[in-house]
């Protein structure tokens, strides 16, 4: 089974078999926010086991009207707070918000390709 993804629009494709040897680029790093809807909150929280409100208070920050979910400095980078830099991985994965689900098809890098390559080694170019 192929793991090279393709999203109409895009001048890229995905080989998603990178992201076992990247190192969580994509959630590491500079510092973000990953916006996250009601829906996706209600979601997170139900996976681990947390009333909303409880999930709301340890693990989002407001941004103005949006909510994001919080990061942790790890020597020089922001990361995710539910990346997992030992299992190299994300601990909601079955839950995780559609902003993470979506990467790296992205409105932002159909003109920054080379920016994105960066970020990402399972970028092909078509």
């Amino acid at each position: 089974m192929s793991t090279i993804i393709r999203e109409e629009g895009y001048r890229y494709a995905f080989d998603a078999d990178a992201c076992d040897s990247c190192g969580g680029r994509c959630c590491t790093g500079e510092s973000g926010n990953i916006f996250v809807t009601s829906d996706e909150v209600a979601g997170i929280a139900s996976l681990l086991k947390m009333d909303v409100e409880s999930f709301r208070t340890e693990y989002l920050v407001k941004k103005g009207y949006k909510s994001s979910l919080k990061e942790k400095v790890v020597e020089l980078s922001h990361d995710c707070i539910f990346f997992d830099r030992e299992a190299n991985g994300c601990q909601i994965y079955m839950a995780r918000p559609q902003q993470c689900k979506t990467f790296p098809f992205w409105d932002y890098y159909k003109e920054r390709i080379d920016e994105l390559k960066i970020e990402c080694p399972g970028i092909i170019d078509d």
